[in-house]
């Protein structure tokens, strides 16, 4: 059994890593001479056209992250079952950020930190508490869910969308295109963890934010968006902060990556900037999952978190 290493980054730990947990395994990467015929895995992040071409045994390609974007558009892809990392350590790292993000808005974080900087004594008579403040969490499975969870627990009224009906225990869930405008319109705080298909790309935009709920504690609605830069459009979410459909933002992704030093994202006082790091996969975390991965396989079990490639998640 070959496991290829197919990524436009540095290789070698990727390398150790492996050898480390798959021991007696031969590891390889795009560049090298192999056998192609040998490989039955590949764990990948953007391969370059024609790399994952002619692997007549390849059994499963392993995305080196929680998204497959950068798969469901790669020419000519193999035919073989796609997975999708989501192990605890990225999960938790999302929620952390979800939790953190929410905390700050609900606290007026914002407004104190200008304060202090202007050295101006300012008090809140009448702070929300978090049982008070909607947050709508777009995609449910299993990031939005432990999200969900422990907003839950710091007291926030939570509620979730997904594209296809979903029963989880404690929580309204709606779903679909019939559902989301009622969604919208209870929720103070938006936040994005949908993947990126053809019809997610742009759906954050003006007309969506326009019927999230104008009658919240926080005194309009945010948006939290740590799932994929292409779900957003960067003109609509700076003009609506600008007229007040929307309060404040807060953008771990972009459309253009890093951030262009000339985005007015940067210097916007209502948006709060973060590169990209929301749940930044630990390598060693990754490796393991995946090496349990081809354990079960090879024993008969199924492979987790498949990828369905009709919904392109």
């Amino acid at each position: 059994m070959s496991l290829l290493v197919a990524v436009t980054w540095e290789t070698q730990p990727w390398i150790e890593r492996f050898t480390r947990h798959l021991p007696g395994r031969e590891i390889v990467v795009l560049g090298e001479d192999f056998d192609r015929s040998k490989i039955r895995y590949v764990a990948t992040w953007g391969p370059k056209p024609g790399s994952l071409d002619d692997l007549p045994n390849l059994e499963a390609i392993f995305s080196l992250g929680a998204g497959v974007d950068h798969l469901m558009g790669y020419p000519d892809l193999p035919d073989a079952p796609i997975v999708r990392v989501a192990q605890d350590d990225l999960t938790h790292r999302m929620s952390e950020y979800v939790v953190m993000h929410c905390l700050m808005y609900l606290r007026d974080h914002a407004r104190f930190a200008a304060a202090q900087r202007a050295r101006r004594w300012e008090q809140d008579r009448s702070p929300p508490i978090a049982a008070d403040v909607r947050v709508g969490i777009m995609g449910f499975g299993v990031l939005g869910q432990d999200a969900a969870l422990k907003l839950k627990m710091m007291g926030f009224d939570v509620a979730g969308w997904s594209r296809t009906p979903k029963n989880v225990e404690g929580f309204k869930v709606y779903s679909g295109e019939s559902g989301l405008d009622e969604f919208l319109a209870c929720t103070d705080i938006l936040v994005s963890l949908i993947p990126l298909t053809p019809d997610t790309r742009g759906i954050l935009n003006r007309s969506l934010f326009q019927k999230l709920a104008q009658d919240g504690r926080l005194g309009g609605p945010v948006l939290i968006n740590a799932g994929r830069g292409g779900l957003q459009v960067e003109a609509d979410i700076l003009a609506c902060l600008d007229d007040g459909t929307l309060k404040a933002a807060t953008l771990d992704v972009f459309e253009k990556e890093p951030l262009p030093e000339d985005s007015a994202l940067w210097t916007n006082p209502r948006v709060t900037i973060t590169p990209h790091n929301a749940a930044a996969s630990e390598p060693e975390a990754t490796v393991r999952y995946i090496a349990n991965q081809i354990r079960r396989h090879e024993a008969g079990e199924p492979f987790e978190n498949l990828v369905d490639r009709v919904r392109g998640y």
